[in-house]
């Protein structure tokens, strides 16, 4: 079978071409997207071959390889040189948009050091290159990406944006997954979360630094952040709490980690949680530092879905507080490809285990599961797979 680089690319820009006619435009229409939106979007549009991950028809269909850093080592995500020029550049920004952040907070109670932590995660404070026109992304990876289904409503959404807010197609700019402006939104998360903070009658997260912060307060609130209560916490644990009792299924009072022999590495008090539960939150599970998280954590995770980017973005926001480095040590075991954890995974599932899905990402109800399958072997549980376990694993 031929190979992305070998398909006849006329013949596929003409299959596009058909694609965007018979199958985007009545969806585009359904939607409420204008003719006259949809015929400039589309006019001249070419496929853009430079994405990653695409699968032409005629050539082989892609397993979909992994490529986010948020999945990868641990250690390497969380390293304190990554925190060292956005802390400095943070703090710069949170007090050049003081008044701005001063409404950000009054409206969505959202504190400011996360909110300016998460644009900083997402675009280095709008100082990121973002290189492509949206549209041509997105339908790129909606006719022939690895994750088609996921892309193509996506696509409609960007149409329904061009349409409502008058924003120009070559200005509507996202990285090759979509993902617009310095918030980095999807476009149907856009629908639902930018607002207009600087009063011009837009939604301009590409441009304007008070629309972008407001909308990241939006999405969090509207995702359910508790004003007043912080994110979470770096924690010494005694070897007697185990690794299996990370998550929100396993959720103590303050008062119950206390008396477990939980304490805060720094010194200090647990996080502010009014009378709702922490939960274990352990990245590496035994093999690196550990974490009690509130339910604001979860929230953080609702904008990227990792236990990785929830923590690098509540680490940024007490750094820019002031705060210090990640005391506790990695001693993460490296070397085991995602394809392997992905069979583990489907072998615990196979005997009835919940894995969350067998993506081959690492995710906790995994660490868990391991945690479980190496207590049941009669040794201490480290809830993170060793290269030499991974095709032991739920045998």
């Amino acid at each position: 079978m031929a190979s992305a680089q070998d398909v006849d690319k006329v013949r596929v820009e003409g299959q596009f071409q058909s694609w965007l006619r018979g199958a985007v435009a009545p969806l585009a229409s359904k939607a409420g997207v204008s003719q006259a939106t949809f015929d400039a979007a589309t006019r001249g549009l070419a496929l853009d071959w430079s994405l990653p991950d695409l699968a032409p028809p005629g050539a082989p269909p892609l397993a979909g390889p992994q490529r986010q850093p948020e999945f990868a080592d641990p250690a390497r995500y969380v390293a304190e040189p990554n925190f060292a020029a956005l802390t400095k550049e943070g703090q710069a920004e949170l007090a050049r948009w003081s008044k701005s952040l001063d409404a950000v907070e009054r409206r969505f109670g959202v504190p400011r050091e996360i909110v300016v932590a998460i644009w900083g995660r997402e675009s280095r404070y709008g100082r990121a290159k973002i290189p492509y026109v949206a549209i041509r992304a997105l339908a790129t990876e909606a006719f022939m990406g690895a994750r088609k289904a996921q892309f193509m409503p996506e696509l409609v959404a960007a149409l329904k944006i061009l349409d409502g807010d008058h924003i120009a197609l070559d200005a509507m700019k996202s990285s090759w997954a979509g993902a617009m402006g310095q918030p980095q939104f999807l476009p149907s998360k856009y629908l639902e979360n930018a607002v207009d903070m600087d009063g011009d009658g837009r939604r301009d997260i590409w441009n304007s630094v008070p629309d972008t912060l407001g909308s990241i307060a939006n999405y969090l609130r509207r995702h359910g952040w508790t004003p007043g209560r912080d994110w979470g916490v770096e924690a010494a644990l005694p070897a007697s709490v185990p690794c299996t009792l990370e998550g929100p299924d396993h959720s103590r009072t303050g008062a119950e980690w206390k008396a477990a022999g939980a304490r805060p590495i720094g010194g200090g008090a647990l996080p502010k949680v009014d009378a709702a539960s922490l939960h274990l939150m352990a990245p590496a599970g035994r093999t690196g530092p550990t974490f009690l998280v509130s339910d604001n954590f979860y929230v953080l995770k609702e904008y990227n879905e990792s236990d990785l980017y929830a923590l690098f973005v509540g680490h940024l926001a007490d750094r820019l507080r002031g705060g210090g480095p990640i005391v506790g040590t990695w001693t993460t075991p490296k070397g085991v490809a995602r394809s392997e954890i992905a069979a583990m995974q489907r072998r615990f599932e196979a005997k009835g285990v919940d894995v969350g899905t067998a993506d081959g990402l690492i995710g906790f109800r995994t660490r868990v599961a391991i945690g479980r399958w190496e207590a049941a072997q009669g040794r201490a549980p480290t809830c993170f797979p060793d290269p030499g376990d991974v095709g032991k694993i739920a045998r």
